[in-house]
């Protein structure tokens, strides 16, 4: 009895045992289960990185900073045969090196650089590759008041970009490369006063447009401009215009005489025709006045004895002919040390005042139909050449006197000589002007 009681309790404590592990082991999964259900929570952030500031941006560029990146880039582009670029390095400042100004920009205590101005420096591309206007410089820097870059090797359009720049007065593009028809976007540019392209290949007409702006200077001889100069001629405000060298063709344009401010005017060198318009009497500033070397016919107007600021005025190497008008030789502008050319045309007379500007030298008659002057043309020339005279449309014209005539009396006192003419200075390819 006593051992059957033992076995009992003993089989009663393993079953105890044993749910006791079963529920152990399920308290244990559920709990294993709670803790992969619960998310694990993210640590406190550190103070630190709550209050840092993410860091400053840089400060931009200055004006100054930006042209100087665009110099060093462009002289990387060039092939600099005599150095010119050579100080142009990162430890300067830009307004020291060659050919750079710098200036106050306008409304600013801001230092930028104004102009640029690297005449005569020969560059060219890189390796022989073109350079070119665009992309390169000029249009690169805003603050731009002028860019003058004769005698070097820049090529193709002018950029669109410098049109805008609010303060570009001077563009000096001679003596390059430039080929095509006349860069229209250049007189686009609102501010634009001086515009020198003379010494490249421009070719067909000078456009109307260019007389409907209020520049200064017109410098565009020695290319192939050909036509005609356009009829709005006289409505241009510049005071120096040089269209010297080059094809143009047809009559001269009537309006001319009404260019307000015309001081200075080379046609030179070209192949107008037709007869001298009476309307350049009205030129009430012209100084210098050049149509040399073409083939103009007729005779000389009496309204060019109102040229009373002349001091050089060539006629020379047409086919002019008549009595050269006395009221003209009495004009004091021409009589004190003015320099009068009528050579090589076929002139029969002169009148009386001529004389005494023949021995003082302010006249030459040279090559002409003047009996009992020396160089005279042959007298074979001169009849074959009246014998077939080409008459002027409105012979009247050249009677009309729109001023008050001259007298001995009212001459004013011989003076010392004139002033150099500025525009004969624009023949030379490689002179560099700036008024």
């Amino acid at each position: 009895m006593g051992t059957t009681n033992s076995i009992f309790l003993a089989s009663l404590l393993l079953c105890s045992l044993l749910l006791h592990g079963v529920e152990s082991k399920s308290e244990y999964q559920e709990q294993k289960r709670q803790t992969l259900e619960t998310p694990t929570p993210s640590p406190s952030p550190s103070p630190y990185y709550q209050y840092a500031s993410p860091p400053p941006p840089p400060c931009p560029l200055t004006r100054l900073e930006k042209a100087k990146r665009v110099l060093l880039r462009f002289k990387t582009l060039i092939d600099d045969p005599d150095c010119f670029t050579r100080d142009w390095t990162e430890d300067k400042s830009p307004c020291d090196f060659r050919g750079v100004q710098c200036a106050t920009y306008p409304n600013t205590e801001e230092l930028a650089v104004s102009g640029v101005d690297l005449n005569g420096a020969k560059l060219s591309g890189k390796d022989g590759c073109q350079l070119s206007l665009t992309g390169t410089l000029v249009d690169l820097i805003p603050e731009l008041t002028f860019f003058h870059v004769n005698s070097n090797n820049f090529t193709g359009d002018f950029p669109n970009a410098v049109t805008q720049f609010p303060f570009f007065f001077e563009l000096d593009l001679s003596n390059n490369k430039l080929a095509g028809r006349f860069p229209m976007n250049v007189i686009q540019s609102k501010q634009l006063v001086f515009l020198d392209l003379r010494f490249n290949n421009l070719t067909g007409q000078v456009p109307s447009d260019i007389f409907q702006k209020d520049l200064d200077v017109i410098f565009v001889n020695n290319n192939n401009f050909s036509n005609c100069l356009p009829g709005n001629f006289g409505s241009t405000t510049a005071r120096y215009l040089t269209f010297a060298n080059n094809k143009l063709s047809n009559a001269l344009p009537r309006s001319l005489g009404y260019a307000p401010n015309l001081t200075e005017l080379l046609l030179l060198n070209n192949n107008f025709q037709g007869c001298l318009p009476f309307e350049i009497g009205y030129l009430k500033k012209a100084v210098v006045f050049d149509v040399s070397k073409n083939n103009l016919t007729g005779p000389i107007p009496l309204s060019f004895g109102c040229l009373k600021t002349i001091q050089y005025l060539n006629l020379s190497h047409n086919k002019l002919y008549g009595v050269v008008p006395d009221n003209l030789c009495m004009l004091p502008s021409l009589r004190n040390n003015g320099n009068i050319s009528l050579a090589n045309n076929y002139f029969k007379g002169i009148g009386p005042s001529c004389w005494s500007l023949i021995k003082s030298k302010v006249l030459d008659v040279s090559g002409n139909c003047i009996p009992g002057l020396p160089n005279q043309k042959s007298p074979k020339q001169c009849y074959d050449f009246y014998c077939n005279i080409k008459p002027c449309p409105d012979p009247n014209s050249f009677y009309f006197l729109p001023c008050k005539y001259y007298h001995w009396g009212n001459q004013s006192p011989k003076t010392g000589p004139p002033s150099q003419p500025v525009t004969y200075k624009a023949l030379s390819p490689h002179h560099r002007l700036r008024l």
